[in-house]
């Protein structure tokens, strides 16, 4: 059985990647970056719960802090912060 792994155009239509993001740094290709004005954030940790990669780290008091290197920059974290605290900006 081969190792090989396989590239986005060999998946089948549907198919679900089975390892976080966070063994691929994406920092390199994301296009947006959060940046969070502390000043605003309530620590409500919804950026850390909402993130689809687990791109943030949270010690659950605190302002959340946003991995770059596996972050892709999808913006959800932007679109659920009840108080607009975080901005996607362009890298």
């Amino acid at each position: 059985m081969s190792s090989q792994l396989l590239g986005w155009r060999d998946l089948p239509i549907g198919a679900v990647a089975f390892l976080s993001s966070k063994e691929y740094p994406t920092g390199e290709w994301a296009v947006f970056q959060p940046k969070i004005d502390e000043k605003k954030c309530i620590k409500c940790g919804l950026c850390w719960m909402y993130c689809p990669d687990g791109a943030y780290r949270w010690d659950g008091e605190s302002v959340p802090v946003p991995d770059l290197d596996h972050c892709k920059g999808c913006g959800i974290c932007e679109v659920e912060c009840p108080t607009k605290a975080i901005q996607m900006v362009r890298v």
